[in-house]
């Protein structure tokens, strides 16, 4: 089955969204824990934004030429739709870690990110019909559950190594 270059589009998007918002939380409220250091948290984020959106747009471009059944500019356009998309969202975590205070930065990041996982939440269940809230409650409680982790480690290797 051929996606087509707009399903390719949002598959990219959504993808780079998702992981934007999940991994940069993660990192920034695992660094803040472990450190409590603007510049780490903020380095954090700038190599979350350009590595692991590398990695991510690569990871999508191998796993759909797995399935042997893409369009070539198909393929690209997911690559390039999940980088651009997850390098946008990730750097958008640095603004508020520029002009706050950490913890404060930190509290606002949050609710950015989960804001927009809850608006692409409720975009994607209503393309599907399903009710928004329990993909919206899902999705949520998936990266509050990934926040709690990191927080944990990060405050774990705070002291055990710190």
């Amino acid at each position: 089955m051929v996606y087509g270059m707009r399903t390719a589009l949002k598959v990219g998007f959504s993808f780079g969204l998702t992981s934007g918002v999940i991994t940069t939380l993660g990192l920034m409220v695992g660094l803040h824990a472990g450190t409590h250091s603007m510049p780490a948290v903020l380095g954090g984020i700038l190599t979350i934004a350009l590595a692991d959106a590398m990695s991510d747009a690569l990871g999508i471009h191998v796993a759909e030429e797995s399935k042997n059944h893409g369009n070539t500019h198909d393929i690209w356009a997911s690559t390039a739709a999940t980088f651009v998309a997850k390098f946008v969202i990730a750097t958008t975590f640095a603004v508020p870690v520029l002009l706050m205070p950490l913890d404060l930065a930190i509290v606002a990041s949050l609710l950015w990110g989960l804001t927009l996982l809850a608006l692409l939440s409720y975009a994607l269940a209503r393309a599907q019909r399903v009710p928004p809230w329990k993909v919206i409650g899902e999705h949520v409680i998936i990266g509050l559950c990934v926040v709690a982790m990191t927080h944990y480690v990060g405050e774990w290797v705070r002291l055990t190594f710190g």
